[in-house]
């Protein structure tokens, strides 16, 4: 038998829906140049198989169980900066494609676009070019250029919890004068007319998971 013409790309594929992982398998099981080589359900185990086999491209879901792609994705990264992850989401918020592409993925596409095409964003990736949707690349540039910090993103997820001021300095160790500080940054860069509000805009941008 004659071997290939073409290098074949080996793929792990990350997602905690059994169904998804099945559709996007049988999808590619049949590209001559693309063999998925192992599956995960969580962003453990993905780090687990990443640098058991060091696949050319991580198919890369960000919302999973005990460990979320966003972490796993740093992860890998920080051992291995050459790695070629794409964050595949079901989630469109500007604030969650950037904090994708900020950990170090090489792409952002939404689980709705993959279907037959998701072959030409394996082979792009491998190629070295950045996989991201034209509507999603159009929204991260129409997106305010203000992104928060690590810190505002901790007051507002506890703020998001119910927590009150006081509350928020006792869980971060800082004082409530700073806290306020934070928030009032917050509530600025989002344009939000109060907490809940901010609260409400960055979960829609996916600012906060």
């Amino acid at each position: 038998m004659s071997e290939r013409a073409t290098p074949t790309i080996r793929v792990l594929l990350v997602d905690d829906h059994p169904l998804m992982r099945r559709g996007i398998a049988g999808v590619l099981e049949d590209e001559p140049d693309i063999a998925i080589v192992a599956e995960a359900d969580d962003g453990f185990k993905a780090q687990e198989r990443y640098f058991d086999l060091l696949p050319d491209v991580t198919l890369m879901d960000l919302a999973m169980p005990r460990c979320g792609g966003i972490e796993a994705i740093r992860a890998i990264r920080a051992r291995d900066p050459q790695a070629c992850i794409i964050a595949v989401t079901t989630y469109a918020g500007d604030g969650q494609v950037q904090r994708a592409l900020e950990a170090g993925a090489s792409g952002y596409v939404l689980k709705s676009s993959l279907g037959a095409g998701v072959a030409e964003l394996v082979r792009a990736a491998h190629a070295g070019r950045r996989v991201l949707a034209p509507d999603l690349a159009q929204r991260l540039n129409q997106a305010r250029p203000e992104q928060l910090t690590a810190r505002e993103r901790d007051v507002l997820a506890l703020v998001a919890q119910g927590l009150g001021n006081r509350e928020v300095a006792r869980e971060l160790g800082i004082a409530e004068e700073t806290v306020k500080g934070y928030l009032s940054n917050v509530l600025q860069k989002l344009q939000a007319s109060d907490r809940t509000h901010a609260v409400v805009i960055a979960l829609r941008r996916g600012m906060l998971d």
